[in-house]
């Protein structure tokens, strides 16, 4: 047994699905009968687990915990090939941050809560526990690695595993179409909620303000949904409570109009995160 193939024994067993890489940490092609998707199975590749052909193909759906498939014949010859082991961290029941350079790791340091981290070539892997859509290029140097995709299994890393934070999910929210944004004759709704405030502190509330505004100033493409996705952010933290007065959202309008968005962009932009998050 080779060293591939112990290893996704180990993972499968801690309910971690594993799945072989080719070079250029690649999946391993469809055999001829799936070529095409001509076995009819995973026409979208939405859903896990492999079709009838017991070869590893379908790229990420091929992963599985079943060690009896792992171990199969026609499976052990691909690890015995394989440059590297991958998994699906969707399967798993949690979300990978790609960080792809030092650029986007300070970046994160200075906006993601901490959670366990795993040493990249040329980054790191933030995990966090729960599931979300994957999506490439949320950001410059930042992937995201959950439902329906694979990451390089590089070893546990260090930290403890946290739960999937609303400031992640955010990096994957599309900016709303222009067609569904709200009628301009709004004003800015501001008001809270009356709910229980969370935060122990103004610090926080603060802290979050700022690290916001740094976020839009600092764009340097698709300042557009970067607007939005910020607004969000804050909003599913602080959107609750009452926090938000508006002292903190011109704040946020203003690097936002810094960055060339109109007011009226901004209106929307706040509107349509609260809408998405029900408030």
């Amino acid at each position: 047994m080779n060293e591939h193939l112990r290893t996704a024994l180990r993972l499968a067993a801690d309910g971690v699905p594993p799945l072989p890489l080719r070079r250029g940490k690649l999946p391993f092609g469809n055999c001829p009968a799936c070529a095409h998707n001509g076995c009819g199975g995973r026409p979208n590749m939405k859903t896990p687990g492999p079709c009838m052909c017991p070869l590893p193909c379908h790229g990420w759906a091929a992963a599985t915990t079943d060690p009896h498939v792992l171990n199969s014949p026609p499976w052990a010859s691909a690890w015995r090939h394989a440059a590297t082991v991958a998994y699906h961290p969707g399967g798993a029941g949690m979300t990978v941050v790609d960080l792809d350079d030092p650029a986007a790791v300070q970046w994160a340091r200075q906006t993601l809560p901490a959670t366990r981290t795993v040493p990249t070539t040329r980054g790191e892997h933030w995990i966090y526990q729960g599931t979300m859509p994957s999506s490439n290029g949320v950001r410059p140097g930042v992937d995201i690695k959950s439902l329906a995709a694979y990451a390089r299994w590089l070893g546990n890393g260090t930290g403890a595993t946290t739960p999937l934070p609303a400031v992640v999910c955010a990096l994957a929210v599309k900016d709303p179409s222009p067609a569904h944004r709200a009628p301009q004759t709004l004003s800015v709704p501001l008001r809270g909620h009356g709910g229980e405030c969370p935060h122990r502190t103004p610090t926080y509330l603060e802290r979050g303000i700022t690290m916001a505004v740094q976020r839009i100033t600092e764009a340097r493409s698709a300042v557009h949904a970067t607007v939005y996705r910020t607004f969000l952010a804050v909003l599913s933290t602080h959107g609750r409570c009452g926090c938000l007065t508006d002292a903190h959202v011109a704040r946020l309008f203003t690097a936002a109009q810094s960055k060339g968005e109109s007011s009226r962009h901004c209106t929307d932009a706040w509107v349509n995160a609260l809408t998405t998050l029900g408030l």
